[in-house]
């Protein structure tokens, strides 16, 4: 197994690290393909430094919210479903085929294409970090990524894990969803970077 570690530092002065691992197979079958399938699993991911499920997450935290002023507990989840497909997921595939197309390879990742290959992007674990103006922690996005072949997913051709990739923005960001949709931006980079560095050697 190799092991990478990229850390980014932000205004706070803080440090953080984001642990890469490719847990087995190579880049090689990449360098001729033009389009990669991309599929995003949030079906059981666990938040939090407790490890809780996703669904009680979502109840303690509307709980609390309602506790401030009743029905923004409701309004909050709302904007909780919808940030996996209106965020989440477009700003993986947005950063991830900008860094391709600045390295100038010609890999493009995109969903619901009938490809070789496809990725799996499996979310792991979140921590939707917080705000407070003048200091702040950024969200942590643990994921699973899964190149497998389309026709025989049993058959992983490359696997990597992304462990605690920070999602924040310059400034102030007092929205949780956003913060965490930049921790997957932030593992689309680190993936697209390694893709152009070993699978076009």
């Amino acid at each position: 197994m190799k092991k990478l570690i990229i850390v980014f530092s932000f205004i706070s002065g803080a440090v953080f690290a984001q642990d890469i691992n490719i847990v087995q197979g190579n880049f090689n079958f990449l360098k001729d393909q033009k389009e990669i399938n991309t599929v995003f699993d949030y079906s059981n991911f666990t938040m939090m430094k407790e490890n809780k499920p996703e669904a009680q997450y979502v109840e303690e935290h509307k709980a609390d919210l309602d506790k401030k002023a009743k029905g923004n507990g409701n309004l909050w989840e709302k904007r909780w479903i919808v940030a996996k497909d209106q965020i989440w997921t477009p700003k993986f595939l947005e950063i991830a085929n900008i860094v391709l197309t600045k390295e100038k390879k010609e890999l493009n990742f995109q969903e619901g294409l009938n490809t070789p290959y496809t990725l799996i992007v499996q979310t792991v674990w979140i921590y939707p970090g917080w705000d407070a103006g003048i200091m702040k922690q950024p969200a942590k996005v643990t994921t699973n990524l899964k190149f497998v072949e389309t026709a025989n997913k049993s058959n992983v051709l490359l696997e990597i894990t992304s462990e605690e990739a920070p999602g924040d923005q310059w400034g102030s960001n007092f929205n949780n969803e956003t913060r965490i949709g930049e921790g997957f931006a932030k593992t689309a980079k680190t993936m697209s970077k390694l893709i152009a560095k070993k699978a076009y050697k």
